[in-house]
């Protein structure tokens, strides 16, 4: 048995289980769970027919590179959308598709990390659990990253000590933030390259939250645009991570991609090729029609920010202490500040309302004398909007009712 399984701690959902064991809702009241990000915004019906219409290629073995022309689709989507400069994404070196970020995100720490050499991983705090569990089974050793109020709940790049940064050898960030919502900005992210140029880490930036964003004419920058501003169209040390999960309302299909730096791509094909995670071919015909449409997008962006309208004006004006929320920078979670322990909250809002909401504390690890994550509790605007705005008023009862 591989020891380092038996570093892996408990997911949250399963913890949240455990805290909900025994605990009886009011029967009266359906429940609405904001506890868990899957959209379930009607996935795109011309997806669905170009998924069902490619079946007749189950009886080939597909490449784990995928095909010429989905490999062109998503660079092109790529170089668009980040406004890079024309040619310098290559579909046939920068980029390979991927059956959903959460594989790719765990299978780079095993192909990057040398684990002969005490290896560091450093990664956001509170953060998507599978950087951790990337890292421990990758033989490295996390170094969790506190984001607060006080830094915006982004990364402070400058914090870190500089021997953590001499053992580092990948960073995980995510931007828009989970569970924040929290976006670098162009200098966070150029300084962060800069770093790696000096102490030689890869750069992993999470970006599948990148097009759920409430202003049509201010999208969220990425890594690969921060370096392309810096000359650096090689992207060095730079891979980003793409999904169709979130963009289109396609968490079944599991299809994304991940691009950047040629030459961890050559090697990150390699490992892939032993790992057996070739798309099907299915697959691949429907995430390159997903690929080059915007309008199911735009639509998508719209659902998103009428819930966010309709909850806010509930709970913003708990403010003061009582409940701490207000509108992310991207994403579709809020990121609330609770007036009570937070697993308490989560506990009593089901008991008495059947609304479920994930605890902050069990994103984060109590790291430099904190838990980053205490006193929050993460709310996914991922249910219909009616039940949402209905989630509002039960959150805003039982706050009120404290």
């Amino acid at each position: 048995m591989n020891p380092d399984l038996q570093r892996l701690l408990p997911y949250p959902f399963e913890r949240l289980a455990r805290l909900k064991a025994g605990v009886t809702p009011p029967a009266t009241r359906t429940h609405i769970n904001l506890s868990i990000g899957e959209p379930t915004h009607p996935p795109p019906h011309f997806v669905a027919e170009q998924l069902i219409s490619h079946l007749h290629g189950l009886a080939n073995y597909p490449l784990t590179r995928g095909s010429d022309a989905l490999r062109a689709a998503m660079a092109a989507w790529l170089t668009r959308r980040f406004a890079l400069p024309a040619g310098s994404i290559d579909p046939a070196r920068h980029l390979l598709p991927v059956n959903g970020t959460r594989e790719a995100l765990f299978a780079i720490a095993q192909t990057v990390i040398d684990r002969s050499r005490a290896p560091r991983v450093v990664l956001p705090n509170p953060f998507y659990q599978i950087y951790e569990g990337a890292a421990l089974l990758a033989g490295a050793e996390p170094w969790f990253h506190n984001t607060t109020a006080a830094t915006g709940y982004r990364p402070d790049f400058g914090t870190v000590p500089a021997a953590i940064w001499e053992r580092c050898q990948l960073v995980y960030i995510c931007t828009p933030g989970n569970p924040s919502g929290a976006v670098l900005d162009t200098a966070a992210l150029q300084q962060l390259i800069e770093l790696a140029d000096r102490h030689d880490f890869v750069i992993a930036s999470d970006e599948c939250y990148a097009e759920l964003y409430p202003d049509e004419a201010a999208a969220p920058t990425g890594l690969l645009a921060a370096a392309a501003t810096l000359g650096r169209t090689d992207y060095r040390r730079c891979v980003v991570f793409h999904s169709l999960s979130k963009r289109s309302n396609l968490p079944g299909l599991r299809s994304g991609f991940v691009a950047g730096d040629a030459d961890l791509m050559a090697v990150f094909l390699r490992y892939r090729t032993y790992h057996g995670c070739a798309m099907p071919p299915a697959t691949q015909a429907a995430s390159l029609a997903a690929w080059q449409d915007e309008a199911h997008v735009r639509d998508n962006r719209e659902r998103y920010r009428q819930k966010f309208a309709a909850v806010l004006r509930t709970l913003e004006g708990l403010g003061d202490g009582v409940l701490d929320v207000s509108m992310p920078d991207a994403g579709f979670y809020l990121w609330a500040r609770t007036p009570i322990d937070d697993t308490e909250f989560a506990r009593g809002l089901f008991a008495q309302h059947n609304v479920t909401v994930l605890p902050g504390s069990y994103l984060s690890r109590d790291a430099h004398g904190i838990n980053p994550g205490l006193d929050h509790v993460r709310m996914a605007l991922v249910a219909p909007l009616e039940d949402c705005a209905e989630a509002a008023q039960r959150i805003r009862a039982y706050v009120e009712s404290l």
